[in-house]
């Protein structure tokens, strides 16, 4: 082991602090706010990043602590992606039962590069566009991301503000917008089950309240769609992202920019 990788375990007072935070954020809980026919679910993740984002810009955390804490981020998400391989064998069946229907759900996922990559390009932004929208942003995302490029990279900056954005306001529109959608459209409600299954628990969970809510008497059904969907998603979607999403986000940059830079230099020799 490294004398960096050495040093990075003995920062007592950055593993204490996120202790504290931790610690803070459990007990702060989990609560519910009703709206409509939706719900705001605010987890402890959530008070877990603001806080930690305050506590970034107190004494309490120097210039170092917060650049170990970006290495030891990379550390905690290969054991993620372990865990999601032990999922992985378990659900085979499961992945094999669901067919069709989990290949278009990731299809679905993928509608982030169609939608938001032209307009990230269109508001200027560079490199940081391709991990703000080569997927959702979540867990097994940002450690692809990191791995490929460096989390210090512009992609690493654009997928962790993605993260952070889902975090904060990815469970309160999914809460809000699946007890809407459930009750305003004809769909049948286990399709709002499989729907709600994105790869992410703390959404997974706010976008399932409203529709239990909505019919209790399909409860448990919907509950199970949610859980195998949101478990498939998770291991499906990294793979999905590596052979799919990755790549067609960074072709569809590069021919975008191209496109970009053109009309720029048309304007400007115009202009001139």
């Amino acid at each position: 082991m490294s004398e960096n990788a050495v040093n990075l375990w003995k920062d007592w007072r950055l593993h204490l602090t996120v202790l504290a935070i931790v610690i803070v954020a459990e007990l702060i809980g989990t609560h519910q706010i009703p709206v409509g026919a939706g719900v705001i679910l605010l987890l402890p993740m959530l008070y877990a990043v603001i806080i930690g984002i305050a506590v970034y810009f107190t004494p309490a955390v120097t210039k170092k602590q917060s650049e170990n804490a970006e290495n030891l981020v990379f550390i905690t998400l290969t054991l993620l992606i372990a865990k999601f391989g032990v999922q992985a064998g378990p659900a085979l069946p499961l992945l094999i039962e669901a067919g069709p229907a989990l290949i278009l759900q990731e299809i679905g996922n993928l509608g982030t590069i169609i939608l938001a990559l032209p307009i990230a390009v269109l508001l200027g932004l560079k490199r940081e566009s391709i991990g703000m929208t080569h997927s959702i942003g979540r867990e097994p995302n940002l450690a692809l991301i990191t791995d490929k490029y460096g989390l210090s990279s512009p992609e690493g900056r654009g997928v962790m503000a993605i993260y952070i954005f889902g975090t904060v306001f990815g469970s309160i529109f999914l809460g809000l917008i699946s007890g809407f959608l459930a009750t305003a459209t004809p769909l049948h409600p286990y399709s709002f089950g499989m729907a709600s299954g994105i790869g992410s628990g703390s959404m997974a969970a706010a976008s399932l309240g409203p529709l239990v809510a909505a019919y209790p008497e399909m409860a448990d059904e919907i509950a199970a769609f949610s859980g195998a969907s949101n478990l498939l998603t998770s291991v499906t979607g990294l793979y999905a992202s590596i052979l799919i999403g990755l790549p067609l986000t960074e072709k569809l940059y590069n021919v975008l920019s191209r496109i970009r830079d053109k009309k720029e230099v048309e304007a400007n020799t115009k202009g001139a």
